[in-house]
């Protein structure tokens, strides 16, 4: 009970998977830069500055993680990474003396956090692509079900849910190509020393030698290098990477958005899955709120903000480097990560869960399809020679006249109007109205577009 005796953040246990969480801890950041001060000693030991006992060494106790040991240093010399050094070499009696010659902490803290972006963006794309499949079926199952599409929050003409859902789905593979790329595309800063010149690297190793060390280290971590560096990485990276983050979720904030809309009781067509014992309300016992749907959009909503803090360290990172960023990415960082991750995970119930409602999407195609139908008539009309100008407002007379019964609750009376009237009759035959106000087959290109994006996102996840 004592954790809970003080603040604790809610990514720690409340958003994010342990997967997640595991990724940006304390341990496992340890183990990334132990894991940097062995490959550091393994290329030196290819020119003779550390021995092959000293480097082996290192490697049998770098997952020796003593976080009290480090914290308790670190509280006397206010360093966290001199301290987490100190209790390494604490542990390593001949080569502790040899542990991070010619390095800067950030030749070991930046590239850590690099490998830390690499691994999260693995488990983020990961997640992304059952979401996106998952998606795809419901894609797959809706179609060809019409429904009722909205321009302004007021009823247009028909599509299908299908195709709407295909919105989401296309900025979703649009998402995954970003941060597919953006992890490929990740870079260390390399091992350059103080100010980025590898002054100290090069008087160690000698002249001519520092590309072939940089590169047997990049080797060996698997991590691309900057070819130019200062004290740190290069701050754009990072608004690279949380740029790619926000914007996927700005994608899930519309998607849940929209959700939100639609399980409201005035559409009520879709939504989210609500547990038989789970609790509206403390007050209205009646409720089945959207809460999934409500914290994507609040979560997504906190991530938006962090591009620009992450803009302001790339632009106020001073010369060859100043401190002000330090303390902000060990926030940002993580936590757009984390907040990426609960989206992902929820969102992936929401649609896997996500409740249709048929006889709810015909009740609103019966009442608001009809006046899809007065496009279809104005252009049969002007076919037939009809003035456009006069069709048009004859059939909004008649649509506005309709508005006024629909309002009152009544049924749609529109496609009676225009059966009995003799301006549209002198053009048109009844067969032929009854065949235009019948909008199941207006849905244009929705199901074969819907279908061909399923077809490329299974290709693309392949």
């Amino acid at each position: 009970m004592k954790a809970y005796e003080n603040y604790q953040s809610p990514f720690s246990w409340r958003y994010g998977s342990q997967e997640m969480r595991q990724i940006w801890s304390e341990v496992n950041k340890r183990k990334l830069w132990r894991r940097l001060w062995v490959s550091l000693a393994g290329a030196q030991s290819e020119f003779g500055l550390v021995t092959a006992a000293q480097v082996d060494e290192l490697s049998r106790h770098a997952a020796e993680i003593d976080i009290e040991t480090a914290l308790k240093i670190e509280s006397e010399i206010h360093h966290d990474l001199m301290a987490e050094l100190k209790t390494f070499a604490s542990q390593c009696p001949s080569a502790g003396g040899v542990i991070h010659m010619g390095a800067t902490s950030m030749d070991i803290e930046d590239n850590a956090d690099v490998l830390r972006m690499r691994q999260a963006l693995d488990l983020l794309l990961s997640k992304l692509a059952s979401l996106l499949l998952a998606l795809a079926e419901r894609i797959d199952e809706t179609a060809d079900l019409p429904i009722m599409a909205y321009t302004h929050l007021q009823p247009a003409e028909p599509s299908t849910l299908g195709y709407r859902l295909s919105v989401y789905a296309q900025d979703l593979l649009e998402d995954w190509r970003t941060l597919s790329a953006v992890r490929v595309g990740l870079r260390g800063k390399g091992f350059k020393g103080a100010v980025g010149t590898a002054a100290a690297y090069t008087d160690l190793l000698g002249d001519g030698n520092f590309a072939r060390f940089e590169d047997h280290l990049s080797t060996d971590l698997d991590l691309p290098f900057y070819p130019v560096s200062t004290q740190t990485c290069t701050r754009k990276q990072d608004l690279n990477v949380i740029n790619a983050l926000a914007g996927l979720g700005a994608t899930l904030h519309k998607f849940a958005f929209d959700l939100r809309i639609l399980q409201s009781p005035s559409i009520g067509e879709v939504s989210e899955y609500f547990a038989p014992k789970q609790v509206g309300s403390s007050a209205m016992p009646f409720k089945r709120n959207p809460i999934n749907a409500e914290k994507v959009d609040s979560l997504a909503r906190q991530l938006s903000v962090y591009p620009q803090v992450a803009w302001q360290n790339a632009a106020l990172n001073l010369l060859e480097r100043t401190l002000d960023d330090s303390a902000n990415r060990r926030t940002i960082l993580p936590e757009s990560f984390l907040i990426c991750d609960e989206l992902l995970a929820v969102m992936l119930k929401l649609v896997t869960k996500m409740t249709v409602d048929r006889d709810t999407i015909r009740r609103n195609l019966e009442i608001y399809a009809p006046f899809a139908c007065t496009e279809r008539i104005m252009m049969a009309l002007s076919k037939k020679g009809a003035d456009r100008q006069e069709t048009h407002e004859l059939l909004r007379n008649h649509a506005m006249q309709a508005w006024q019964a629909v309002k009152k609750g009544q049924k749609n009376p529109l496609t009676t109007l225009l059966m009995q009237d003799a301006a549209v009759a002198k053009w048109l035959q009844p067969a032929e109205i009854k065949e235009l106000i019948d909008i199941s087959s207006y849905t244009g290109i929705s199901s074969i577009a819907a279908r061909n994006l399923v077809v490329t996102i299974r290709k693309a996840l392949q």
